[in-house]
């Protein structure tokens, strides 16, 4: 058999059914092996974009999402949706053609050293040699994309190796290793803070997702009476319907929620991910109780000494504590959660137009279903969906805020609605963000793919006008101009609705999902919002 049918097979073995990426000159021996194939190949196009749903793919799935490039710019073109997995936790495994090994030893066409351009950036990075370990190189990619903490692979498959005639062999089996319950006497160490916390708080991250978690987290809060805080990447762990949930941690800005975290005497570190939120933000002064539950051990950092750590199966770990530790009298959690639902709710039913950010999450919250999914772009429009949309379900808000990167929201869409295609699937956008990744929009078309397409509309690059007037009180370099976006999305054969009226969003959004295509929802919105919150939140006062 040749190289790249051997190759082929052990996708297969692995359980992958879809390939993003672009044909290459460099990887023509795979895309004819994928013809003889069940898996399904999406032609993106661009790199990035085959990355960045490769990403979402593994994300909501926990299967490693694949994306495949040729050599030299078709394989750096896919570095920033690989570095994004790799950072938000998602399994990804990344290919790419190369020249051949002959012409590796001089300068040569489109020739870089690629295992040493995605070292930094992924789990595992290798290069194909020979053909007889590839079963090993592909076993032991999604074995590491796909174990805690999960991130990106990368494998470099030269194009004579690709060619090579090899002896039938067979894929590696399948094989993965079950997280351990903690041990006995970790348990116990869990139980003791608890029980010697006053105002314990549970700040729970994207770990608690990915370990599927999220009853185990309803029950050990409603168990022991614990309000639960969570970060961005875990919007909807816990319902935020739920009478304990608290909310979304994350702006860099002390929000209603920091007070929650100023009266704790123990945080309850669940599934925490540092990268998302940095721990000197609520813990400033080094000096509380922090309890580490996770299926890794705790980062080192000044701000994050834990008193204990559970290492192994979350959702095992949590039931055995909370069947032993006493719940807790909590007093204050009520009357924060009430201030933070009367600040959701303040703009639904406010007219003015361009659009306040608050009231296009209240709307589109309104119009979706609970385990609908909404993917966020990157951008100002990223801190209000993060902070004041409503997540109920896990996975149903999906926000990159490790690597976080422009350029995801179209892409991870398309994947999203692949992954789950019974279920509405709306991009959150910026005009910036949008434009990045907008071309696939026609490959969203060409496969069938509808996603609705909710656009920002400020013609400006808001979350740096954000910054920069917070701390120089003027903007610089951040203005553009945007093409008519209606007229744009028809280009391609998509359909495009204009918000010309704050009443007009809700109908717009219900017309958009019965279209059941691709649709681009131009929305201007009013970002003089974003200092409005932040002198708000600058003269928070907490009364609890």
């Amino acid at each position: 058999m040749k190289s790249a049918e051997l190759f082929v097979r052990c996708l297969e073995n692995e359980g992958v059914d879809t390939i993003f990426g672009i044909p290459g000159e460099e990887n023509i021996d795979v895309m004819d092996a994928l013809l003889d194939s069940a898996i399904d190949f999406v032609t993106t196009r661009h790199e990035q974009g085959a990355a960045f749903m490769a990403d979402v793919h593994g994300r909501l799935t926990g299967q490693a999402g694949v994306c495949l490039a040729t050599l030299g710019p078709g394989a750096t073109n896919l570095v920033t949706g690989v570095a994004d997995a790799n950072m938000d936790r998602a399994p990804l495994v990344a290919i790419a053609g190369q020249a051949a090994t002959t012409r590796m030893h001089k300068e040569s066409h489109q020739h870089l050293n690629l295992v040493n351009l995605f070292d930094p950036i992924t789990k595992y990075a290798v290069e194909l040699r020979d053909a007889s370990i590839i079963p090993e190189v592909v076993r032991k990619a999604f074995k590491q994309a796909e174990a805690e903490k999960p991130g990106a692979t990368f494998i470099e498959f030269p194009e004579n190796i690709a060619k090579a005639d090899i002896d039938a062999m067979d894929p590696l089996l399948v094989q993965s290793a079950k997280l351990p319950v903690p041990p006995e006497v970790k348990i116990d160490e869990a139980v003791a803070l608890i029980n010697e916390a006053r105002s314990p708080l549970v700040l729970a991250g994207n770990g608690v997702v990915r370990a599927k978690a999220s009853e185990a987290l309803r029950a050990f809060a409603e168990i022991l009476n614990i309000p639960v805080a969570t970060t961005f990447m875990a919007k909807g762990a816990l319902p935020f319907s739920h009478p304990l949930s608290l909310g979304t941690v994350g702006l860099q800005a002390r929000d209603h929620i920091a007070c929650g975290f100023d009266r704790a005497d123990l945080v309850i570190c669940i599934g925490y991910d540092m990268v998302e939120y940095h721990p000197y933000l609520w813990n400033a002064e080094a000096d509380k109780n922090i309890l580490h539950i996770d299926a890794s051990p705790a980062e080192v950092d000044t701000h994050y000494i834990v008193r204990a750590g559970l290492i192994g199966d979350v959702a095992a770990a949590l039931p055995a504590i909370a069947s032993r530790a006493n719940a807790c009298d909590q007093i204050y959690s009520g009357s924060l959660r009430e201030t933070i639902l009367e600040e959701l709710s303040a703009c639904e039913t406010d007219t003015g137009f361009p659009m306040k950010p608050q009231r296009i999450v209240w709307d589109l919250r309104q119009v979706l279903a609970p385990e609908d999914i909404v993917i966020s772009d990157v951008g100002a429009h990223k801190m209000w969906m993060a902070r004041m949309y409503q997540a109920e379900r896990p996975n149903t808000c999906i926000i990159s805020n490790g690597f976080a990167t422009m350029g995801i929201g179209v892409p991870g869409a398309i994947a999203a609605k692949r992954a789950f295609p019974d279920r509405t699937v709306v991009t959150v956008t910026g005009d910036a963000g949008f434009l990045m990744n907008s071309q696939e929009i026609e490959t969203a078309l060409r496969i069938g793919t509808p996603i609705v397409i909710l656009v920002w509309n400020d013609s400006q690059y808001g979350l740096i006008k954000w910054h920069q007037l917070r701390h120089f009180d003027r903007p610089a370099y951040i203005d553009f101009n945007n093409p008519d976006l209606v007229r744009y999305a028809e280009s391609f054969g998509a359909k495009g609705y204009r918000v010309e009226a704050a009443r007009e969003l809700i109908p717009t959004l219900r017309q958009a999902i019965r279209d059941d295509t691709v649709v681009v929802i131009d929305c201007p919105v009013d970002y003089a919002e974003n200092m409005k919150l932040t002198e708000k939140l600058g003269q928070l006062e907490c009364r609890i």
